[in-house]
């Protein structure tokens, strides 16, 4: 059993930073895990990962390294890459009916390593790095069956402003 002493320095000895281009492999590996989670929760919501997720999550995520509006982080210890955001200042969309806003849209933990504070870790610098460059305020969304990164975005003072709902348009829709 690992004591408090013990989860304090580890978490310590965790960094949040701006993800670099040898970080891609390790989170397009984490992308696929977020793709077959969601997969997991709704089969007919999200889609399945499938060979080419790892190549397209790296190729993407590996775009918005140069992009001024994107925010891509990894929390890492001792080189190992541990979970990852990412997140896009975003400007006024009336789809949603938003005003401009940091747009939270990846963040992960490797389920090897939750339970430390990690996601916190990234969530808190996720939302310093948006403020820094001009967010107003950050919107994410989250699965409705993730509740305990519910309770993690709860906890940080995001309140619920949308509820999204699906409805399959199969043989039986009327």
């Amino acid at each position: 059993m690992v004591g408090k002493e013990e989860q304090l320095n580890a978490i310590h000895s965790i960094i949040a930073r701006p993800a670099i281009p040898t970080d891609l492999p390790s989170i397009a590996r984490l992308g696929v895990m977020l793709v077959r989670l969601h997969h997991e929760f709704d089969t007919r919501r999200f889609i399945s990962a499938t060979p080419a997720t790892e190549r397209g999550y790296r190729e993407f995520l590996g775009s918005q390294l140069s992009n001024t509006n994107s925010v891509v982080l990894v929390a890492e210890r001792d080189g190992e890459v541990l979970g990852y955001t990412y997140a896009g200042l975003e400007g006024w969309d009336y789809m949603t009916l938003r005003a401009p806003a940091g747009m939270l849209h990846d963040i992960l933990v490797d389920p090897a390593h939750r339970g430390q504070g990690i996601g916190q870790l990234l969530l808190d610098a996720t939302i310093a790095e948006l403020k820094r460059r001009g967010a107003p305020r950050v919107v994410l969304s989250t699965a409705s069956q993730n509740e305990g990164a519910q309770r993690m975005f709860a906890a940080a003072g995001f309140r619920s402003t949308m509820i999204e709902m699906t409805r399959e348009l199969g043989d039986d829709a009327s």
